[in-house]
């Protein structure tokens, strides 16, 4: 039998949509792949965004800011030493672009301005961290990405 080059197009073109299917398939039906959204309850983070603004310039107008390096225990984030650690209180919010599942959140209770986020938490890699906090009523919000 002999193919002319109309039969040939068309087998081509029919070879390549299921190709395409295929794969669109297998994909929305693996358990194993994850769609994971960028964040939960996304409305809900947008009604809070005014509050954000104002605990970020809160946080801008700090005459020292938060530092954070990387130690052999973990990561260190160190508050300015004009604040009593002891009054401060919050949430640290680490979290991971690439994997949903690796996100963690630590409370916020400190004894001395250092706060140490345990090396055995960080995978390598990106990370966001957002630091929400209140100091006598006033809030703050120190956000920052790092690379571990």
């Amino acid at each position: 039998m002999k193919i002319n080059w109309g039969t040939g197009l068309v087998i081509g073109m029919a070879l390549f949509i299921g190709f395409i299917l295929f794969f669109v398939f297998r994909i929305s039906t693996d358990k194993d792949l994850n769609h994971d959204l960028v964040t939960e309850g996304y409305y809900q983070k947008e009604m809070e965004l005014q509050e954000d603004i104002y605990a970020q310039q809160n946080t801008a107008a700090m005459e020292k800011q938060i530092a954070g390096k990387k130690t052999e225990a973990g990561y260190m984030l160190q508050f300015p030493a004009m604040y009593n650690p002891e009054k401060i209180e919050g949430k640290v919010f680490l979290y991971r672009p690439s994997n949903q599942r690796l996100d963690f959140e630590i409370p916020l209770k400190l004894n001395d301005p250092n706060l140490l986020i345990p090396d055995d938490r960080l995978v390598a890699g990106r990370w966001n961290i957002t630091i929400d906090w209140e100091y006598e009523g006033k809030s703050f919000r120190y956000k920052k990405e790092i690379t571990y």
